[in-house]
């Protein structure tokens, strides 16, 4: 009670609260809940994801996923967002912004000049990034 969404990776930890709640308050909750997530023996949620999806996509949208899942993600949880791959279409990469990210004046900036610049720097196909 009191958290919104945890997300782990081999790298970062990401924790959403609700607006009612101090960090204080739910420090211990948390806490608990990661040493259980990896006590019963589970593994990085990005790891999963990447290799749950990696067999029915391309080798572009492979690279792509794992660009956003490795280096945009951790950035954007940072400020207490999440950025999430749904297509790649005609050198289009569709994201659904989340958390913080989602309505933030500065996003569309970000996406722009960060996610689109690092995307088309790794992958020749990628010529734009639009978020839904």
């Amino acid at each position: 009670k009191g958290v919104t969404g945890i997300f782990l990776s081999d790298d970062y930890l990401s924790v959403n609260k609700d607006a009612n709640f101090e960090w204080e308050d739910l420090k211990h909750i948390i806490i608990s809940y990661i040493n259980d997530f990896y006590d019963q023996g589970n593994e990085c949620i990005i790891s999963q994801r990447i290799s749950e999806n990696s067999e029915e996509l391309s080798s572009v949208k492979n690279t792509i996923i794992k660009i956003l899942e490795t280096k945009v993600r951790p950035a954007v949880a940072r400020d207490g967002g999440d950025i999430k791959f749904k297509d790649f279409k005609d050198g289009k990469v569709i994201v659904e912004l989340q958390g913080s990210c989602s309505g933030c004046p500065s996003s569309t900036l970000t996406l722009k000049k960060g996610v689109q610049n690092l995307l088309c720097h790794y992958v020749p196909e990628v010529k734009e990034v639009e978020a839904i």
